[in-house]
């Protein structure tokens, strides 16, 4: 994954279909979000084809240079999403108060990250096998601590035990890739994360066999 642009065209591709299957087993409103992820880091993925496709010259720099910015928005506005898709199918309130705590932590994380894009100068070069992004971002070490505590945390706490699955994974494979790579953990972790979409599909699809417990209503639920 992320070693090519065809790699991430067939990760992003896989994905998507994952995100369809996911997509289709959704039963309540409060299920979109989490539903809706594994499309939009499908588009990401799909995305990242065209910046590598950029930088080898096979399309114009303009379509590059918006490729860079679509890869970085979206990355930086995870740590936002996954807990705020966490947050609405969570049914236990000690868990959703949690889960309240790591959404707050990763507003103020990808407001941090969006405004540095938004403001400042991005890149995206090839280093090796991947690519690496460069943004201006400043406080980067604490951001980045931000986002691992606001994307796996909100999944550590969940009350199911596969979206708990879900944060193991994607903390497993941080202090992995923290540890092989600094420069490609942008582009390799997402495309880590796409893979585990996987989970969000397989959590929907046993969800909806048996009825939600009673206890609190679902934020956005009819």
């Amino acid at each position: 994954m992320c070693f090519s642009a065809e790699a991430d065209l067939v990760t992003g591709i896989v994905v998507g279909a994952v995100g369809i299957d996911a997509i289709c087993h959704v039963r309540k409103r409060h299920q979109i979000p989490l539903a809706v992820t594994p499309l939009l880091l499908a588009v990401h993925e799909i995305d990242e084809s065209f910046v590598w496709w950029g930088l080898r010259g096979q399309v114009s720099i303009p379509v590059e240079r918006a490729a860079i910015y679509v890869f970085l928005a979206v990355a930086f506005v995870l740590p936002f999403w996954v807990p705020f898709a966490m947050l609405g199918i969570e049914t236990r309130v000690h868990r959703r108060e949690w889960m309240m705590a790591f959404l707050a932590v990763g507003t103020i994380t990808s407001v941090a990250l969006l405004v540095a894009v938004i403001g400042g100068p991005v890149g995206a070069s090839i280093d090796g096998s991947h690519i690496a992004y460069t943004a201006d971002v400043s406080y980067v070490d604490i951001l980045i601590a931000l986002y691992i505590v606001a994307t796996c945390g909100s999944c550590l706490v969940a009350s199911n035990r596969w979206l708990v699955l879900l944060g193991l994974a994607n903390l497993s494979a941080v202090i992995a890739l923290g540890w092989i790579t600094f420069t490609g953990f942008t582009s390799l972790w997402c495309a880590w994360a796409a893979l585990t979409s996987v989970v969000i599909a397989i959590y929907l699809r046993r969800s909806n066999r048996t009825s939600a417990p009673a206890g609190i209503a679902y934020a956005g639920s009819s």
